[in-house]
């Protein structure tokens, strides 16, 4: 499977403890599998932009923005 990373990882902390995503489909991966909060704006948009950068329609770097918004929008900090 093809491993499109970001420049800067994102650390997000859970209950459970932090996490690092690394790029888009790892972020897809957790806000798919693991997001506390499946209901904001942010959070739908961050799952369409990784999609879209899987796909070559936006940048690794819009989807990271992106899931950066949708952890502060679900009160996870994001690093």
């Amino acid at each position: 499977m093809f491993k499109m990373k970001w420049h800067d990882p994102v650390e997000v902390d859970l209950s459970q403890g932090s996490q690092l995503v690394q790029g888009p489909v790892e972020a897809l991966v957790f806000l798919l599998d693991a997001w506390p909060d499946r209901r904001g704006p942010r959070y739908v948009a961050a799952r369409s932009f990784c999609r879209a950068a899987i796909s070559g329609r936006k940048s690794a770097e819009e989807a990271r923005q992106m899931f950066i918004e949708a952890a502060q929008e679900a009160q996870i900090t994001a690093h």
